[in-house]
């Protein structure tokens, strides 16, 4: 143990860093674990909010193949004059399509 202070991180504000400083042993212990308690807490609503927002991306169209990832898009491609539908999405740096059917002009 040194005898010279802790040096406080330099992400705390001056008011906490003096409010810490003048509390004693009992109650700087009683803050660590609550501050350590409201970490985690924080930390596992971070997480639920993370996980609702992939439950919404990964629930699927009800016309969307097997083998097409939920995260994609539906592109018009035109080849010889004709348009069509594509399932497109991103895997790594390429970029993956499939035929989904032809654009019916009377929509």
């Amino acid at each position: 143990m040194s005898d010279e202070p802790p040096i406080p991180p330099a992400t705390l504000s001056s008011e906490v860093v003096d409010a810490l400083n003048e509390s004693d042993p009992e109650q700087l212990r009683d803050v660590a674990t609550y501050a350590e308690a409201l970490a985690e807490h924080k930390e596992g609503e971070a997480r639920l909010e993370e996980s609702a927002d992939q439950d919404e991306v990964e629930e699927r169209p009800d016309d969307l193949p097997d083998d097409v990832p939920a995260k994609a898009t539906i592109t018009i491609k035109e080849i010889n004059d004709n348009r069509y539908y594509y399932w497109q999405w991103r895997e790594g740096d390429s970029v993956k399509s499939k035929y989904k059917g032809p654009v019916n002009p009377d929509e």
